[in-house]
């Protein structure tokens, strides 16, 4: 007997738990290598891969609020609870692209103030966390794909951001412990400052449709399932919100062509069942009227 699937909100924390230690571990890394080297670059690095381990802190929080089943004061659930968590995750990666352009302005206004002793053992160490930042970011994103979290997804476009940066600071402080060109830090900066800056923007774009109730499924989507249903006449007034995959909710107005209550039931539950095959999780308010209220149009 195969063993029952782990519920969604037990999955998810179990992920952001082993992705918090991995992300603390990388930062303490940095650290150490930013103190010892003298860079403001690597240091700014571990301060990016701290909004990281932040980002899992306020995950498990958020999954705190969101997994509980609806209630008197939250009526249609608290999923949105999530998705203020990856707003969250963005504001973090404004923050990290600040402190990306923050330490390459202190480094070209003072280039010789803190110079640089970078070596070979920490370019490894950096080696060493760009390739668990990388294993992170993959397996955070494959999971998110497969629970259909928008957190786990969020945080994982956070990670790829990191690596971004991660990628940046280690070509630099190369070029550094190969030339001695303080610049090459600086030059590098500013793109991988851009890469977060589009990291953010993709967690923004995904996330605020979500919040502010935008159509989840395309009403003619809805009103061609519904009228594939045998005595449906028309199908009208159609609303949608929520996310596919985990919860979304449904409004229309139907006529039938029966007069008898329990035959439009049966039809309502029909569609129901078509919504949730080809949807999943449907929530359906269903207001069904005579039939000489049809409109022959989806909204």
């Amino acid at each position: 007997m195969a063993a029952p699937a782990e519920p969604y909100d037990r999955s998810v924390r179990r992920i952001l738990w082993l992705t918090l230690s991995l992300n603390l571990a990388v930062c303490g890394i940095k650290l150490a290598v930013g103190f010892a080297s003298g860079s403001l670059a690597v240091l700014a690095d571990a301060a990016h891969s701290l909004t990281d381990s932040l980002n899992n802190v306020m995950g498990l929080v958020v999954m705190r609020w969101s997994s509980p089943p609806p209630d008197r004061e939250h009526p249609y659930g608290h999923l949105k609870f999530e998705a203020l968590g990856a707003l969250g995750i963005a504001a973090m990666l404004g923050i990290a692209c600040f402190e990306v352009v923050k330490s390459a302005i202190e480094r070209l206004l003072s280039p010789a103030a803190d110079p640089v002793r970078m070596s070979a053992l920490s370019l490894g160490l950096l080696c060493l966390v760009l390739a668990v930042n990388v294993f992170v970011a993959l397996y955070e994103r494959a999971a998110a794909k497969r629970l259909r979290s928008q957190l786990l997804l969020a945080d994982a476009q956070q990670t790829f951001g990191d690596i971004w940066v991660t990628l940046g600071v280690i070509a630099g402080a190369a070029g550094l412990w190969l030339t001695g060109w303080w610049w090459i830090d600086v030059a590098l900066a500013i793109p991988v400052a851009l890469a977060v800056l589009v990291s953010g923007w993709t967690v923004l774009r995904s996330n605020v449709p979500w919040l502010v109730d935008a159509s989840a499924i395309q009403p003619q989507e809805i009103q061609a399932l519904a009228m594939a249903v045998p005595g449906v006449v028309d199908c009208h007034a159609i609303h949608s919100r929520g996310l596919l995959g985990r919860q979304v909710f449904v409004e229309m107005h139907l006529t039938t062509r029966t007069n008898d209550l329990d035959s439009a039931h049966r039809i309502t539950e029909e569609i129901e069942r078509r919504l949730e095959e080809r949807y999943g999780p449907v929530q359906a308010t269903i207001h069904v009227e005579p039939a000489r209220y049809a409109e022959h149009r989806p909204a």
